[in-house]
């Protein structure tokens, strides 16, 4: 199906073209309509044409390690998509389906070949265009990559915070308790013996005073790491909730195709009694 022009002109890609040169552009391209669900182009499929999607909405998917689909881009009116490849003549790496009705104007690499040579300017245009679409990408895998939550909390760890978490590690460990028993049998039993030349005779009121002293000094230290402690079970809870949306929308997905599948057996039951019959 032929384009027009004016089809053309509402493209921001093609915005400073003028009359003639969109004229023999229109001429060049051509503009399909896509039904929705239906498949574009599949990953490993020969470099052939890029898309500048008109009306409607595309997913760009590919498989991840994990064989999941990952959609790294949705271009929508006036971007484009399966650029890479009509350049650079590569195979494509992803697949591209379309989600509603889509119409799209197919632009090969020869088009953009005669349309750089009338109007320079243009690519300057297209690359715009091209580097939205990798600032897009980067914004998607940015928001399902997963990080490790002790990396971002450690991160952000200051010398006081560390200085609180070793106290608290310590002042809950066996070894401060052992030692710290040690030292009170010995202090206490030095100053009995001792009785009269004591430095600190029974009650031992120095003693007291030092142990009031450690708990009052010990005790803001280890609510500091308890904050601390609390600020990790919040990373790690956000980043769950994260991953559980994830899933809810991976499942939502999963869910959707079972029920698109679920008609098309419909549909073909339909045909095959109607043929029966």
């Amino acid at each position: 199906m032929s384009c027009s022009p004016d089809l053309l002109k509402q493209v921001p890609l093609f915005a400073l073209l003028d009359e003639e040169e969109l004229a023999i552009l229109a001429a060049q391209v051509e503009l399909k309509t896509f039904a929705p669900r239906q498949r574009i182009y599949k990953a490993g499929d020969q470099p052939g044409s890029g898309y500048v999607v008109v009306s409607g909405s595309v997913d760009v998917t590919t498989v991840d390690e994990d064989q999941q689909d990952v959609i790294v881009d949705q271009p929508g009116a006036g971007e484009v998509f399966g650029f890479a490849s009509m350049l650079g003549q590569t195979p494509h790496h992803t697949n591209a389906v379309s989600n509603t009705e889509t119409e799209c104007i197919e632009i090969d690499r020869n088009d953009i070949f005669g349309l750089v040579e009338r109007k320079p300017h243009a690519a300057m245009d297209l690359l715009a265009v091209l580097s939205h679409q990798i600032h897009a990408t980067q914004g998607l895998v940015r928001s399902r990559a997963m990080r490790n939550a002790n990396e971002i909390i450690e991160e952000t760890v200051t010398a006081p915070e560390r200085i609180a978490d070793g106290v608290a590690r310590f002042g809950g460990s066996w070894a401060f308790i052992i030692s710290f028993l040690v030292i009170l049998v010995v202090y206490s039993t030095t100053n009995v013996i001792l009785r009269s030349k004591a430095w600190d005779p029974y009650p031992f009121i120095l003693l007291n005073l030092f142990l009031s002293m450690l708990a009052a000094i010990q005790a803001p230290v280890i609510m500091m790491s308890q904050n601390r402690q609390d600020k990790k079970d919040r990373v790690r809870s956000e980043l769950d909730f994260d991953v559980n949306r994830r899933a809810e929308t991976e499942i939502q997905g999963l869910a959707q195709k079972l029920n698109v599948m679920n008609d098309k057996i419909a549909d073909l039951e339909d045909l095959l009694r109607e043929k029966t019959y």
